[in-house]
């Protein structure tokens, strides 16, 4: 028998049922806001009860994605269409078609704009990559030939700040790159370096919209300004900085063997950069002065890369004709060799390298939740966690719950609940979702991406040791952000 959500004793039932959907939707990672609850109440219906064992399933399949040789995307495209199958069905029983399709375009137009603004981001920075950006940072810190320390700190700051504008994962493995070239065989350094990687680009995500994704879904859902993201400075800092400076205590400081690396930036590859800059600069003045979605300044920041894409192509042969005259005249046999593997750029080359099963993944994530979402269960589990908790010792948890299931879930899940915080709270659970995840190796993408790169040397284990220290940095964090930004407590957006 379905029931109306107006009737109050649906709200006095039970509400273990909502805790345990709360610990299935953190396993996911979604990135928009799901649909709001319907008009039917479907919490404790068949219809209901099917769609969370969808869910379920399907993530389980997610979890046995190494075993099976499957790709992620898969089971949870399946089951978000099969939940919404459901939801059809059943309002177009009750005669109410038009609000399940209202619903579920809503949940799409969400998803879609934060897939282009994530697919022009990521086709930057690949683009950066073919132009050999990261190699070159990375060459350079080869070469010079830092002490085992100073590589620790070089690479740990690096991290953190890069990490402000390229996402947590690129910057963890092109830093993580340095530290397998320069310390070759030393694995107890390695490790020690990665931990303090996964650290400082966890934390440096964390008081930057375009830091994570999860600070950019608050951004992007109006619940944090641009400019009010930079508070957390002080505290992301205080996470990075307080593991950071007790770990290097524990490096011997002495110098690896000298390497040489020659790397050249191919042509156009600072003008990429800046091309990536000044869209950063338009997404924002999208969002904050003409109040359109950040998507629309990056996708107009996608037409000038193209555009450049297309001046370099046009313009290949004659560069490559002044450069044939100017290394022969040097006799620079090298570079004139390197010359004859030079490929035209494509812009949409880069697009195909995005991470499409990620994305789809994401869509199909969150095309789940927000099913789930109008079925009524964020609403049971709003009044579950943030009626019956302190809203700041429930931001607190669920950063401690991002070590294990990860932050954007934790993300997704407080912004669809949307309970009625102050900004110190929506600021809270950024800085402890970003910074939480570095309490485990696979608390985060930059962990779980460095076990693979640093295979059996930078472990799961090995991070846990530093577990205590990382927490006291996760705590003093906390407390940094309620002292110095105790004023924002009292402000409700």
């Amino acid at each position: 028998m379905l029931t109306r959500r107006s009737q109050p004793w649906r709200r006095q039932c039970d509400r273990w049922p909502g805790i345990l959907v709360f610990a299935a939707l953190l396993l996911f990672s979604p990135q928009v806001l799901a649909a709001a609850a319907g008009e039917l109440d479907l919490t404790y219906t068949l219809s209901g009860f099917t769609a969370v064992t969808l869910f379920l399933a399907a993530y389980g399949l997610v979890m046995a994605e190494e075993q099976l040789h499957m790709r992620k995307s898969k089971p949870v495209l399946v089951a978000a269409g099969l939940i919404w199958t459901l939801i059809g069905w059943v309002y177009v029983q009750e005669g109410l078609p038009d609000a399940a399709e209202h619903a579920f375009k809503e949940t799409l137009l969400e998803y879609t704009e934060l897939l282009l603004f994530l697919l022009v981001a990521m086709t930057y920075v690949n683009a950066m990559e073919e132009r050999r950006v990261f190699d070159k940072l990375r060459a350079w810190m080869v070469e010079k030939g830092f002490s085992y320390r100073s590589l620790f700190w070089i690479t740990g700051i690096l991290a953190f700040w890069i990490s402000t504008v390229a996402n947590n994962l690129t910057t963890a493995m092109l830093m993580c790159a340095v530290v397998l070239k320069v310390a070759e065989g030393d694995k107890r350094f390695i490790n020690l370096a990665c931990v303090n990687i996964v650290i400082a680009s966890n934390a440096g995500g964390a008081f930057s919209p375009f830091g994570d994704i999860t600070t950019l879904m608050v951004w992007q859902a109006k619940l944090v300004e641009f400019q009010e993201f930079f508070v957390l400075l002080g505290p992301s800092l205080v996470n990075y900085l307080l593991p950071a400076i007790v770990m290097s205590l524990f490096i011997k400081n002495r110098k690896p063997g000298s390497l040489e690396e020659h790397i050249w930036l191919k042509r156009g590859a600072r003008r990429i950069v800046a091309l990536f800059l000044l869209t950063v600069v338009i997404s924002v003045l999208c969002h904050t002065v003409l109040h359109l979605p950040p998507a629309l300044g990056m996708m107009t920041g996608l037409g000038f890369l193209q555009f450049f894409g297309y001046y370099l192509r046009r313009s290949l042969p004659r560069s490559l004709e002044r450069k044939r005259t100017r290394y022969s005249q040097r006799g620079d046999w090298r570079k004139l060799e390197a010359l004859g593997s030079v490929v035209p750029f494509d812009v949409f080359t880069r697009i195909a390298r995005s991470e499409w099963d990620t994305l789809l993944f994401f869509y199909g994530v969150v095309v789940c939740v927000g099913g789930l979402g109008f079925m009524g269960y964020l609403s049971l589990l709003s009044e579950t966690l943030y009626a019956g908790w302190d809203p700041t010792w429930a931001n607190v948890v669920l950063g401690m719950i991002s070590a294990v299931v990860d932050n954007i879930p934790v993300m997704f899940a407080v912004i669809s609940m949307d309970p009625d915080m102050s900004l110190g709270n929506w600021l809270l659970i950024t800085l402890t979702a970003g910074v939480g995840g570095s309490l485990l190796s696979v608390g985060s993408a930059a962990g779980v991406a460095l076990m693979g790169q640093a295979r059996g040397i930078y472990t799961f284990v090995g991070h846990m040791r530093w577990a205590p220290l990382i927490a006291l940095g996760y705590v003093a964090s906390v407390l940094t952000h309620l002292w110095l930004n105790q004023a924002s407590f009292a402000v409700f957006h």
